[in-house]
C-alpha cells in the first residue's frame, strides 16, 4: 500500500524518500524504537504528528516501489522474509509500549505522506491505542482429531433382475441392515459435530469472561496451519495484563476436553486482531 507525497519533506530528508511504515505508537513513547540492525534498509526512526508517531524505515525504491514490491509479494520466500521483518519490528516495539501494527507493506513517499496518514487515521488510531493499552493478545484453537478412517461400509445388497424376492427373504433383510448401518454412521458423525460445537461454545464463553474482547477467526485448513485434524475453534482474546494469570488458569481448566478434541494456545502477542475493532461472538458449529 503506497501513500504518495508531492510536498517537500521536512527534517532535511530528500524528496521522494520511500518509507516503510511498521506500526504506530503515542508520540510520548520516544524510547519505543528497538535497538537492532536495520531490518529492511536505512534504520528505524519515528515520524510524529498530533500526539502520534509512526515507526518507519527508509527503503530502497528499487526493491519497494510499486512494480518490485508486487514481485516481492508474489514470491513466497521473499514475502515470508518481509513478513518476518515486519513482525520482528512490531513485536519489539510492542514489548516497550502499546502499538497499533499497520498492514504489511504499508509505504509512504516522504515524511509528509506519513503525517498525512496519521492525520487521516487519527481518530481510529487514538481510539485503538486506548482500547488495547495494557492488554495482550492470546490465541486459542480447538482441533478435532480426524481419527482412523471408518471402515468401508458394506456394499448395498444387489438383487437379481426379478427384484428382492428373487434372492429369497435374506435379500430384504440385507437391505434393511445396510440402511441401518448407514443411518447409524451418519448419526455418529452428527453427534461428534454437535459435541465439538457445544465444547467450543463452552470454552469460548469461559475465556471471554477473562478477556476484554474476543475475535472469532475463520477455521484454518490443515495445509495452512500444519496441524492435523479439523480446526473447530480459532479465536483471539484481548487479555488485560492484570488478568493474565486468571486467563491462563481458565485455559488450563479448559484443557479437559472430550476425547478427540485438542486445545492449542499461542501468545501473548501484540494485539493484531484488535486493531480494526473488537467483537465477541459465538463459534460457528
Amino acid at each position: 500500500m503506497n501513500h504518495d507525497d508531492d510536498t517537500t519533506p521536512q527534517d532535511g530528508h530528500r524528496d521522494g524518500t520511500l518509507l516503510y511504515v511498521y506500526t504506530v505508537v503515542e508520540a510520548s513513547a520516544r524510547d519505543a524504537l528497538p535497538d537492532f540492525p536495520p531490518p529492511l534498509g536505512g534504520g528505524l526512526r519515528l515520524v510524529e504528528h498530533a500526539q502520534l508517531a509512526a515507526v518507519v524505515e527508509p527503503v530502497d525504491a528499487r526493491l519497494f516501489d510499486e512494480e518490485p514490491l508486487r514481485a516481492q509479494l508474489e514470491d513466497i520466500d521473499r514475502l515470508s522474509a518481509l513478513a518476518r521483518a515486519h513482525h520482528s519490528v512490531v513485536a519489539a516495539v510492542g514489548e516497550r509500549t502499546t502499538t497499533v501494527p499497520l498492514q504489511l507493506a504499508t509505504l509512504c513517499r516522504g515524511e509528509e505522506s506519513v503525517r498525512r496518514l496519521l492525520e487521516e487515521a487519527h481518530p481510529q488510531l487514538t481510539a485503538t491505542l486506548a482500547r488495547i493499552a495494557g492488554a495482550q493478545e492470546w490465541g486459542v484453537k480447538v482441533h478435532a482429531d480426524s481419527g482412523a478412517p471408518p471402515p468401508d461400509p458394506a456394499p448395498a445388497p444387489t438383487y437379481a433382475p426379478g427384484g428382492p424376492q428373487a434372492t429369497g427373504p435374506e435379500g430384504g433383510s440385507a437391505g434393511r441392515d445396510y440402511l441401518r448401518r448407514r443411518l447409524k454412521d451418519r448419526r455418529t458423525r452428527e453427534t461428534a459435530d454437535e459435541q465439538a460445537a457445544r465444547t467450543c461454545e463452552d470454552v469460548h464463553r469461559t475465556l471471554c469472561g477473562h478477556a476484554s474482547a474476543a475475535v472469532l477467526h475463520p477455521p484454518q485448513q490443515p495445509l495452512v496451519s500444519g496441524v492435523a485434524g479439523r480446526n473447530v475453534l480459532n479465536a483471539a482474546y484481548l487479555v488485560p495484563v492484570h488478568a493474565r494469570q486468571d486467563f491462563i488458569d481458565a485455559v488450563a481448566s479448559a484443557q479437559a476436553l472430550p476425547p478427540g478434541l485438542r486445545l492449542e494456545v499461542t501468545g501473548p502477542w501484540v494485539p493484531y486482531s484488535f486493531t480494526a475493532g473488537d467483537r465477541c461472538g459465538t463459534p460457528a458449529s
